[in-house]
């Protein structure tokens, strides 16, 4: 249950975040709608008790011009769960026409820190994953950055993402770029904490890919530039915008556009689904 928190300071755009809240109790709701509506730039907008219903609602109010752009959803609920419900709408979403701030997020709520959870979400599309007991103003900034495109995973869940990875990355069927020897860079354990996994990573220039097998997403891999695959390499060693731009000696702007050209070309909703696409080709390990 979440209490009121005290109004955070954020720049006041013109209009609030448009937030649904998904969740098949009532009173659940009712925290969540309090805290939410708390901000000056966050308001709720919309209810749903389950997953059918918050994907006849999705569509209402798509059809009605206002769509949320970010949906609290709960895990486990009657009739049909909330990452059945989040691939759905994710799915109607993508066929929609619209800019990037009109892009529906999901930031799915659990009471139960469960790998399946975790895993399962990232999958669906899902743009976060929190537990219940997440301090309130953890949560309310977790809406603001998947607003912005960026992704929230609780901390306790993250390594445990990561280890339903190795299991890809140690089989033999994937290719891995290669590098000569004395270009190698080492490897670095997984980071602790809310970060994403560091990881070992292969200039664009020395990589090769040998044309006689397969990894997972290679045509669209393949279609990033040297510049854009480098900076999927950073993305997945976790650096934020503002370290990629440091690394690489670029303009914030700059750095946006690529990590921009990458989620677009490679289809991803935001970095976790890169991070995810770079460890299963064998990108990043």
């Amino acid at each position: 249950m979440y209490s009121s928190a005290p109004q955070t300071s954020v720049p006041q755009t013109t209009q609030p975040i448009r937030v649904m809240l998904v969740d098949d109790q009532r009173l659940v709701r009712g925290g969540l709608s309090m805290l939410v509506n708390s901000q000056p730039d966050l308001q709720v907008v919309m209810e749903a008790d389950d997953g059918l219903a918050a994907i006849d609602v999705f569509d209402r109010m798509v059809s009605e011009g206002q769509a949320p752009q970010v949906i609290l959803m709960d895990v486990r609920m009657p009739h049909c769960d909330g990452l059945e419900a989040a691939r759905r709408i994710l799915e109607r979403d993508g066929e929609r026409e619209v800019s990037e701030d009109e892009r529906v997020r999901i930031i799915m709520l659990t009471t139960f820190d469960i790998d399946e959870y975790v895993y399962s979400a990232v999958r669906a599309g899902a743009s976060g994953f929190l537990l219940k007991d997440t301090p309130p103003e953890q949560l309310l900034e977790a809406i603001r950055t998947v607003h912005r495109g960026d992704a929230v995973i609780a901390p306790s869940a993250t390594r445990r993402l990561l280890e339903h990875m190795i299991p890809v990355l140690d089989s033999p069927a994937p290719v891995v770029p290669t590098a000569p020897a004395a270009e190698s860079v080492p490897a670095i354990p997984p980071a602790a904490g809310s970060e994403l996994p560091k990881a070992t990573f292969i200039p664009a220039e020395h990589a090769s890919f040998e044309p006689v097998q397969d990894y997972p997403h290679r045509e669209l891999i393949e279609q990033l530039s040297p510049r854009e695959f480098e900076v999927l390499g950073l993305i997945a060693r976790g650096l934020s915008n503002a370290e990629i731009t440091r690394e690489l000696v670029l303009s914030e702007a700059t750095v946006k556009t690529h990590v921009s050209h990458v989620l677009a070309k490679l289809g991803a909703r935001d970095r976790v689904q890169a991070v995810i696409m770079a460890y299963e080709a064998g990108i990043a390990h």
